[in-house]
């Protein structure tokens, strides 16, 4: 089994529809085409982008050469899709290909039947660490792949509990493994939250963020949960109308965005839109079109401003999402 990480795993929805999966590295893919050991990968690479150092020339070469060379039609690949806290599992049905139309992440590309997914919630926190290497390419754990597998077999299953032995598993940069390994902890503790406590979290980074907000009362909202402006009366503009929706597993559509912007001001009111489970394409669509100025922000955006603003935030706010700050050898 092969893992392949996409950024923030926002590719994965766009995997599934086109039925491959695929990795960066595109000014490299004519000078990879007929490369056949290591050593080439990395030639390759350093000639296509000579700023790179050796330990990244070597990093580089190596993700590539698995994905081009070790890789084999029939293995089963896995990658997550980061939004709506999904592994995705397929097999690989095609030899590695390159496309210099495509968009950069599916420059080299291989065709896969998805046929499973699991959710995060059901794996081990061991497991969920084992799949949170830096690398692009990898191969989980032996005891990763049995308790994927086990659990996309009985998708009706209880959550597992028992803790997997921990395994230890290669990583280009430790801290920057720590860093992705700490945001994925975060948004384990974000599904946690019950709906209020996600609308009063968003309430909290904004008022950190030097806003002053208003909840609205439950059932009464009109399209919005808050308001925030730079002043607690909501008189001075830009007045801001947010939306939160904490619904994990549930994407929204072009419907949502209209029912927010609907009749906002496009001089002097901007929304936001906060979702838990991301949104369509339609809807993404739709926010590009919108006369009124409009934020979409998911999970990982979420997590971003969360970490951003953290020192500013209230002691309330911190009582939702209590972290602590940790320090790394420079």
């Amino acid at each position: 089994m092969w893992m392949i990480r996409n950024p923030n795993g926002k590719h994965a929805e766009e995997f599934l529809e086109r039925s491959v999966v695929g990795i960066g590295w595109e000014d490299t893919i004519f000078l990879t085409a007929n490369a056949k050991t290591p050593q080439d990968f990395y030639a390759a690479v350093r000639q296509a982008i000579p700023t790179n150092r050796d330990q990244q020339v070597v990093n580089a070469g190596r993700q590539l050469y698995k994905f081009c060379r070790e890789m084999k039609i029939g293995d089963t690949i896995v990658t997550y899709d980061s939004p709506r806290r999904i592994y995705h599992i397929g097999e690989i049905t095609s030899d590695a290909q390159i496309d210099e139309k495509a968009p950069f992440y599916l420059a080299n590309f291989r065709s896969v039947k998805w046929k499973q997914k699991v959710e995060r919630d059901r794996l081990t926190q061991a497991t969920r660490n084992t799949l949170g290497s830096t690398l692009t390419i990898f191969k989980p754990s032996p005891e990763a792949i049995k308790e994927l597998l086990s659990v996309a077999a009985n998708p009706n299953s209880l959550p597992a509990v028992v803790t997997a032995p921990n395994t230890e598993v290669e990583s280009e940069d430790p801290y920057i493994n720590a860093q992705e390994n700490a945001r994925e902890l975060i948004k384990d503790r974000l599904m946690k939250l019950d709906w209020k406590e996600m609308q009063a979290l968003v309430a909290g980074i904004l008022r950190a963020m030097g806003y002053k907000t208003r909840i609205s009362p439950e059932g009464g909202d009109q399209g919005k949960d808050i308001v925030a402006s730079p002043d607690g009366l909501m008189f001075e503009n830009p007045r801001i109308f947010v939306e939160v929706k904490h619904r994990p597993r549930s994407s929204m559509g072009a419907p949502d965005i209209r029912n927010l912007v609907s009749g906002r001001d496009p001089h002097n009111d901007r929304c936001l839109y906060v979702s838990t489970g991301g949104f369509t394409k339609e809807a993404r669509y739709e926010a590009d079109r919108s006369k009124v100025p409009l934020t979409l922000i998911e999970q990982d955006e979420l997590v971003e401003l969360l970490l951003e603003y953290y020192d500013n935030v209230d002691a309330e706010t911190r009582t939702l999402m209590p972290l602590r700050r940790t320090y790394w050898p420079a």
